[in-house]
């Protein structure tokens, strides 16, 4: 009896030691909710690694003017827009090559100063500066400035455009307005790090609407009578191509 009764305490008090009391479960169970939410945080928002370089620029090469290219091609012709696509990929590989050689011996050489990067994103017209001289830097800033300021022109444009072909109830610049407010509210976003999660649906958003484009094409074909041409006029012509020269030239620079 002795026996059994030391084996049923040190049961007892064995289980007292394992089990935890109910505050001690409402405050591991509370504890994980708070892991669980700051690794979703973490996954969403916090950035800053290889694999966000990488989507930040697919995100921006498979952009709206990508969705494009078939009209281009309808402006240029099918052999010309072949010839001009793989051209134009050629060299805005090799511009990228360049620019991501200059940015590494830039960094490189400040990082020998002991300079820091961590929570900075380098920009252009610093790799100028670093290798040129101030007066680089000026004419890259400048550069930077007026790229910068006529892309979003043209981008408000291009989305209020689009969205007027699906609700025409306001005008164009009224969408422009609006877009424009959206698009306002990034300024928000403490850092480039931060994009994580644009770039994410931006690359989702895009990726669905090419493919249902392709798709669809594939389901209901082509309309009866249709028939192919080249360019009709000059000017269409060096549209499609600056089209093009945009898409595989212009977005290479964002790697």
């Amino acid at each position: 009896m002795l026996a059994q009764k030391q084996a049923e305490e040190a049961i007892v008090s064995s289980l007292n030691q394992t089990e935890p009391s109910e505050e001690e479960r409402g405050e591991e169970e509370g504890g994980g909710k708070d892991e669980s939410l700051l690794s979703l945080k973490s996954l969403l928002w916090h950035g800053g690694s290889v694999y966000d370089a990488w989507f930040s620029c697919a995100s921006n090469q498979v952009a709206q003017v990508l969705l494009t290219l078939p009209y281009s091609f309808s402006q240029l012709g099918m052999v010309s827009g072949i010839i001009l696509q793989v051209f134009y990929g050629i060299l805005g590989s090799w511009t990228a090559y360049l620019i991501s050689i200059l940015y590494v011996e830039y960094r490189s050489r400040k990082e020998k100063e002991n300079v820091s990067f961590k929570n900075h994103v380098i920009q252009w017209f610093e790799v100028l500066d670093g290798l040129l001289g101030p007066y680089w830097k000026a004419a890259g800033l400048a550069f930077n400035c007026t790229f910068l300021l006529f892309g979003s022109v043209i981008q408000l444009i291009a989305c209020a455009s689009n969205i007027y072909y699906i609700n025409d109830k306001l005008d164009k610049r009224t969408w422009t307005y609006i877009f424009g407010a959206c698009c306002a509210t990034t300024v928000f976003i403490p850092s480039f790090h931060n994009y994580r999660i644009w770039s994410f649906l931006g690359l989702g958003m895009t990726t669905y609407t090419a493919w249902y484009l392709t798709i669809a094409a594939f389901v209901h074909g082509q309309v009866e009578g249709v028939k192919h041409s080249g360019p009709k006029e000059m000017v269409l012509y060096f549209t499609g191509a600056t089209n093009i020269l945009y898409t595989f030239g212009g977005h290479a620079v964002t790697v």
